[in-house]
């Protein structure tokens, strides 16, 4: 990309440099090794693993109703010419030690291959009225640590867009207490540095609660904006254009002189479908994203004719002479939106640029 285009395409999630700004997100493509072993082999910058359900030293998890096995997936389209992925399930319903091993499985790999493997954990989320359970953030982070090595421990929390759908979340209160005190709990809970990515859900409320969870959970070191919409007739989450409508929506808002400082690092996910998506988050402020629908469209969706599915969504979202990452670029240069320093144009200072005051 240096080389030809002049282009810099290095990005970051949670404070780690990566080689470009493309991962994979929390879900039923990253549950195994051979799944792990193709991204990487793809060259996808990062994955983040199934998201599993936190335990106390008895194994009783305050969350279990979300460690339910998941059925088919079913790929479809949704609204204009969008895809969404349905299925019935929502977490990792297999064992922690099982979850464990994946983890050290994903370490040894990023160590081989260069592409991080972060975990994903739901941890209990009490009633307004009801303590934490701190016995279960220490026990199930304690053993992710062992599992994961070296400090800091990097691992995302998950606001899923099933707990959109569930009773817990029908109090605003209730789910800015969650947002202000996890990122700290999770934190406390282990005897060395944590970095925290929390992954907000669209709550079934307005944009400017939106807002409100990201100015709670300003103590997080990086924001994944925003989880699924909910459909509450049919009881499943659901993608495409109105998840990206709202959550670009939302992010420009957030970057109005009016809005309030302080947000953690941006990482965006939600339909993103082409490299100029990747650019739309990223002049929101997002310094890298997450995939997820995008790699199990059907292969006839794919310019690519041969490779795995990683392999071929890489390269079109890289490549598309009119959609592409390059092409998108050379485009904002072409406009006055990119500056080159140092004779190339770098996709982080998009970024850095959202944030810059006119």
């Amino acid at each position: 990309m240096r080389e030809a285009y002049h282009i810099d395409l290095a990005a970051r999630y949670l404070g780690v440099d990566l080689p470009h700004p493309i991962g994979k997100g929390s879900g039923q493509l990253s549950l195994n090794a051979a799944q792990l072993e193709d991204d990487a082999a793809a060259g996808l910058a990062f994955a983040v693993l199934k998201t599993v359900i936190a335990e106390d030293e008895t194994g009783a998890q305050a969350m279990a109703a979300w460690a339910i096995h998941e059925t088919r997936m079913k790929v479809e389209r949704r609204g204009r010419s969008g895809w969404t992925v349905t299925w019935k399930g929502r977490g990792w319903d297999r064992s922690l030690a099982e979850y464990l091993a994946l983890v050290r499985a994903g370490r040894d790999l990023a160590r081989a291959t260069g592409m991080l493997v972060v975990p994903s954990v739901k941890y209990h989320l009490p009633r307004l009225a009801e303590p934490f359970n701190d016995g279960e953030y220490r026990h199930t982070t304690r053993h992710l640590l062992e599992a994961w090595g070296e400090p800091p421990l990097l691992l995302e929390k998950d606001f899923s867009p099933t707990l959109a759908g569930d009773p817990l979340s029908e109090d605003r209160a209730q789910i800015v207490r969650w947002l202000r005190e996890v990122p700290e709990r999770i934190r406390g809970a282990a005897p060395v540095p944590v970095r925290v990515a929390v992954k907000l859900m669209n709550a079934r409320f307005d944009d400017a609660f939106q807002l409100a969870m990201m100015d709670a959970a300003a103590g997080a070191d990086a924001l994944v904006c925003f989880n699924r919409l909910f459909d509450e007739r049919l009881g499943v989450a659901y993608g495409g254009w109105e998840l990206s409508d709202r959550n670009l929506r939302v992010l420009e808002t957030r970057l109005t002189p009016h809005a309030s400082a302080g947000v953690p690092a941006l990482v965006g996910t939600g339909n993103i479908c082409s490299g100029r998506m990747i650019l739309e988050y990223a002049r929101r402020g997002c310094e890298s994203v997450q995939l997820h629908t995008f790699f199990q469209l059907p292969l006839s969706e794919y310019p690519a004719t041969h490779g795995s599915r990683p392999q071929r969504a890489l390269h079109v979202l890289v490549f598309h002479p009119r959609d592409g990452l390059v092409a998108g670029m050379l485009e904002l240069e072409a406009q006055g939106k990119l500056e080159r320093r140092g004779g190339e144009g770098h996709f982080l200072d998009l970024a850095s640029d959202a944030h810059r005051p006119d």
